[in-house]
């Protein structure tokens, strides 16, 4: 059902753009939007129920750590200026229902109290993810905080700000919890992380979460793995005082949970959209909507194909909400763009630990129903003889007879987490490891060995698949 509006300036036919989201992929798609089509073209009305916009959710635990000093550094770009881009942002205003049928939406004003209907034309849903929260007793308490908005990064500050104590408690050792704990240790605190894995970052196979394992102990953060959180304590003020698992009890007069994110797409359900297995959205190449023509989604929200195992998977990360923005945009603004995919690149630290991964991992690759080989090398980020060269351990998976590369691990010091961009081009131009060694990459002692960690490592993998037979 099309609601075109006439223009008053011009007389012609104005579409009309609504954006729910005001972060990455949402004003990504706006602005993209925008740039290819005037006010007098294209009305954009974007929703955003928080304080800011186009903002890197990824900053904030450096901005809690102190490692970024202003809150103000991790935006982009603030209202106004999307505004003064003839983009009608209406900020802390919550979209509460979709209305397919009647291409329209309903907002509240988090302010007023207010709500209205927007008819739209287009429609682009870019909710995000939401912390995963877990239902037990106390988690709600004050002093226990989920990381996922500039909102909730002032609310922890808030707490560290009017918190005596110096006890804080991680539960979840993914890439939140891990950069949080560096955050709080940073901060002073003594860091607890409960974990109920058995070695920290899931998203590493365990024996290299191992290496992450001894240098957070190493970093003085007491690990506490395989162990499940079964209630949250209160005090007699009602301000959480201790994190409870089945075995022993951490005291904490902070909380910070890291357990991983889940996507927003309560509205999307509502609205009879398609979602996934992992529970988000699912799109054609151009990031619409299945089964829509006038609907887009992208972000955290939206669940995305995975180029090595053929298979949808959800990652929310900024750097795909940017790309899906851009995509979106440039439809939505008339041209074409496509996003084919992902194979699942990412990179973090604790301190001066770098952890690095792409592909898949071991599991990943036997749920897809491949065979594979795995080699793990040690080498150097720079020429052995070079000052500063220190050890990196590097992981290869090659599927077994093809002896296509599937996934890489690192774990180092300076300059190892880059270096799986490498693996990651080979991953999505689908190379053999043996392919991979004759690769052109840069040397002097000053940067790496002779033989770059990754090349080592394929030379290794190739070594592996041939003796299976390939």
């Amino acid at each position: 059902m099309s609601m075109n509006r006439t223009s008053g300036t011009t007389g012609g036919v104005t579409e009309r753009l609504v954006v729910i989201g005001g972060d990455a992929a949402g004003m990504s798609a706006a602005s993209q939007a925008r740039r290819m089509r005037g006010p007098d073209e294209l009305e954009i009305v974007a929703f955003e129920r928080g304080h800011f916009t186009s903002y890197s959710a990824c900053g904030i635990p450096y901005w809690v750590g102190g490692d970024v000093a202003d809150r103000d550094q991790l935006i982009a770009r603030t209202p106004e200026e999307h505004r003064e881009r003839d983009i009608d942002l209406r900020m802390r205003t919550e979209v509460t229902e979709i209305d397919v049928a009647g291409a329209r939406v309903r907002s509240l004003d988090l302010e007023t109290g207010g709500e209205e209907w927007t008819p739209y034309d287009k429609l682009v849903i870019a909710t995000g993810a939401r912390p995963i929260r877990p239902d037990l007793p106390g988690a709600d308490a004050p002093g226990v905080h989920g990381v996922q908005t500039l909102d909730d990064g002032q609310a922890l500050l808030d707490t560290l700000a009017a918190t005596e104590g110096r006890r804080a408690v991680v539960v979840g050792a993914g890439y939140i919890g891990v950069e949080m704990a560096e955050a709080l240790i940073n901060r002073g605190y003594e860091v607890t992380v409960v974990n109920r894995g058995k070695e920290p970052m899931s998203t590493l196979d365990p024996d290299m979460g191992r290496l992450v394992h001894t240098a957070m102990e190493g970093l003085g953060i007491t690990m506490v793995n395989d162990a499940q959180v079964t209630k949250l304590l209160t005090g007699e003020d009602g301000r959480v005082r201790a994190v409870v698992t089945e075995d022993a009890e951490y005291p904490a007069d902070v909380v910070v949970l890291g357990i991983g994110v889940r996507p927003e797409t309560a509205l999307a359900k509502a609205a009879g959209l398609p979602l996934g297995d992992h529970g988000g959205l699912l799109t054609d190449l151009a990031m619409r909507v299945r089964g829509h023509e006038n609907i887009w989604a992208g972000g955290d929200c939206v669940e995305v194909l995975d180029l090595v195992s053929g298979r949808e998977r959800h990652i929310a990360l900024g750097t795909h909400a940017n790309k899906h923005g851009q995509v979106i945009g440039a439809n939505v603004g008339g041209g074409y763009g496509t996003f084919p995919g992902v194979v699942g690149t990412a990179v973090s630290k604790v301190c001066d630990l770098e952890i690095a991964r792409t592909g898949l991992r071991e599991k990943d690759a036997r749920r897809a129903g491949l065979q594979f080989e795995t080699v793990v090398i040690e080498s150097t980020s720079r020429a052995g003889y070079y000052p500063g060269a220190d050890l990196m351990t590097v992981k290869m998976l090659a599927e077994r007879r093809t002896g296509r590369l599937l996934g890489v691990q690192i774990v180092g010091r300076e300059g190892a987490a880059k270096r799986v961009d490498i693996a990651a081009v080979a991953l999505t131009a689908c190379m053999t490891v043996e392919q991979m060694t004759a690769l052109d990459l840069g040397y002097a002692p000053p940067f790496s060995p002779v033989w770059d960690p990754i090349l080592v490592a394929a030379r290794k993998a190739v070594a592996a698949v041939r003796a299976h037979g390939a």
